[in-house]
């Protein structure tokens, strides 16, 4: 018997996928420095900021974020953005996903038309009907109010809400429904109990989606939410940015304020979000 004297085989990188590992990392690098410039400005020193701006991380100090957060009155902005962001999301994903089941899954008369009407909104832009949807808010007295502006928020993140659920719901197998429904659930109990939480990876993907969407929205708020105690952080801090256009640490803090709860949101979901994909680019 001969022993194997080779070395174990190591993974090594081919010369041919090198200029690609190259741009990957350079183009990291670009999407990157923007947050950590505007993080190392927000806790800079005002005297700093003034002196070395695009300096990273030469001093500490939390004057600029609770500038921002009391006399730019973010902490009212962020309160805002949640309260419109939340009920968005939730009513998304609620009607969504009982939607999506629904024209995946359940066979009724006219299901492919209602779901083509219903995902027209992907096609039809906000500007085309924002003026009319103005005076139709306003005749509804629902005009610089919340449950008006979240309304408007949940029908322009429902359409592509109703088409990826429904994709999602027709990759799982048929094999897992009909042995529910010989143990003999309902049809309610099947799409609670077996489709919902195989659906957490899609639910998690939408959330994010949607969260985002929601969150960065500056059009809506702008034209629904004229009034000055309602504004989220989007059009909140279009106006810290006007009338303190020389201070640039606040508004570097005001800025890290609005992207820090997204980012947390995603990290928090990654793992959804990755599975989601991974769901709808392998099938069975």
């Amino acid at each position: 018997m001969t022993l194997d004297t080779r070395s174990p085989r190591t993974t090594r990188v081919p010369l041919r996928a090198v200029p690609r590992h190259v741009t990957l990392a350079l183009l990291a690098a670009l999407s990157t420095f923007p947050i950590v410039l505007i993080l190392s400005t927000a806790l800079k020193t005002p005297e700093d900021v003034r002196t070395n701006p695009f300096g990273l991380f030469s001093s500490f100090s939390w004057d600029n974020i609770v500038q921002a957060w009391t006399a730019g009155k973010f902490s009212e902005y962020f309160f805002n953005s949640v309260l419109l962001t939340g009920p968005t999301t939730i009513l998304v994903l609620v009607i969504s996903t009982m939607g999506g089941y629904a024209f995946a899954r359940l066979p009724f008369r006219g299901r492919g038309l209602i779901f083509y009407v219903s995902t027209l909104g992907l096609l039809v832009p906000f500007f085309a009907y924002m003026i009319p949807l103005y005076f139709q808010l306003k005749t509804m007295s629902l005009l610089n109010t919340y449950p008006g502006v979240v309304l408007v928020l949940t029908s322009i993140a429902l359409p592509f809400g109703l088409f990826f659920m429904r994709a999602f719901f027709l990759e799982l197998p048929n094999e897992i429904e009909d042995s529910a429904r010989i143990d003999g659930c309902s049809e309610f109990q099947i799409f609670l109990r077996v489709m919902l939480p195989l659906g957490a990876p899609g639910l998690g993907t939408l959330a994010i989606f949607t969260a985002l969407q929601t969150w960065n929205n500056f059009l809506v708020p702008l034209l629904f939410l004229p009034g000055g105690s309602l504004r989220p952080l989007t059009t909140g801090i279009y106006l810290f940015a006007g009338g303190r256009s020389a201070e640039i640490g606040p508004l570097a803090a005001g800025t890290l304020i609005t992207i820090i709860p997204i980012i947390v949101l995603f990290i928090a979901l990654q793992r959804q979000v990755v599975a989601g994909f991974l769901a709808g680019a392998v099938k069975g």
